[in-house]
């Protein structure tokens, strides 16, 4: 085991700062939301915070423990299947907006998919790093093609077609990096692109959303209006923006602005300069991420510390591809910003275990 120093510091300036502006998007964002509530209080930010206060609890926790543990077989297998369990049982919870995505305890919401996203990682890191010399024989090829494609496959049940894409993006990369054979890189591209466009045309929505994205002019109150409005509030900003809190189409035109499209709100209130702050603010985050990966004195914190960025970094790409209409509409919140506890708990602990790696250089 290498000499244990202090952690990236930068790394870790690069999530806090994350964090905070986070919330503080989080509070303008929703304000308009939160006027409907009668006690006067904004339920979105007393839900960011709470979820902010157990992230940080569990990332504090993960940069003092030595990743080394989470090698362990058995620890490895419980987190695999605790998380299919709870895949499966979430499709049998109550509906919201036509799917089942959550579990509801009183005021608390949990999304197991954001869960299964830090568990199908950790299960990649082990395995390819016990399976290193055997990574292109079939048997092993078809053990990881079942274990992703049974999390992506229950995450589609629910339906949530882009934590599943964002799911099997994020083994891809791990994958291709541990080594996978071209061939099979150029088989599974090949084989990836008709099954992509076979599950948009079966579900008359997502090519409603697809053809949106491409012609939103062709119907801009209707199946384009969300793309509409997106644009509106991104070109709004201009270079310096209309100023924090000055939001217009967070007032009822753009929907969901505090979570599916926190990233235009910040185009809209602080122009291109935020923009930019938020796009280095996640650069310092990959590149201080893949620089723990980099240096890891062992493959499988190299594999573990690699995911957990590979995951954030496409994460926070399709959010703000679809603000920008590059991508269709999908339900992907921003990594640390965007409203959602079981997201940003995940998310700090994934950090937290990246920050561990960091110190094993």
């Amino acid at each position: 085991m290498a000499k244990k120093l202090a952690f990236d510091r930068a790394l870790f300036t690069s999530i806090i700062l994350l964090v905070v502006f986070g919330v503080l998007m989080v509070y303008s964002a929703s304000s308009a939301l939160a006027r409907e509530e009668p006690t006067g209080v904004n339920p979105f930010v007393v839900k960011q915070l709470a979820a902010v206060m157990v992230g940080l609890v569990a990332m504090f926790v993960f940069m003092h423990l030595d990743y080394q543990r989470f090698r362990q077989r058995a620890v490895v297998y419980f987190a695999l299947g605790a998380m299919v369990t709870l895949l499966v049982l979430v499709l049998f919870s109550p509906t919201l907006n036509n799917t089942n995505r959550w579990f509801f305890v009183g005021p608390v919401s949990i999304q197991p998919s954001e869960l299964a996203k830090p568990a199908i990682i950790l299960f990649l890191a082990y395995f390819l790093d016990a399976k290193a010399d055997r990574l292109n024989q079939r048997p092993v090829l078809l053990i990881l093609v079942a274990v992703v494609g049974l999390f992506s496959g229950l995450i589609l049940m629910q339906p949530d077609f882009g934590t599943a894409a964002l799911l099997m993006a994020t083994a891809g990369v791990m994958l291709f990096v541990a080594g996978l054979s071209w061939r099979y890189v150029i088989t599974a591209g090949l084989i990836s692109v008709p099954a992509l466009a076979l599950a948009i045309y079966l579900e008359p929505y997502r090519m409603q959303r697809l053809i949106s994205s491409l012609n939103w002019q062709g119907d801009p109150f209707g199946a384009g209006y969300q793309v509409r409005q997106s644009l509106i509030a991104v070109g709004s900003g201009g270079f310096s923006g209309l100023g924090l809190g000055e939001s217009l189409q967070k007032l009822y035109f753009l929907p969901y602005p505090h979570t599916d499209f926190i990233f235009a709100i910040i185009c809209e209130e602080l122009g291109m300069i935020g923009a930019l702050f938020t796009l280095a603010l996640y650069g310092l985050l990959l590149w201080r991420g893949l620089t723990a990966a980099r240096r890891a004195p062992d493959r499988f914190g190299e594999l573990l510390a690699l995911g957990f960025i590979a995951l954030l970094g496409i994460q926070a790409l399709i959010h703000m591809s679809v603000s920008l209409a590059l991508l269709p509409t999908k339900g992907i919140p921003l990594p640390f910003v965007s409203s959602g506890g079981s997201s940003l708990v995940a998310s700090l602990a994934a950090c937290g275990v990246l920050l561990n790696i960091s110190q094993h250089s």
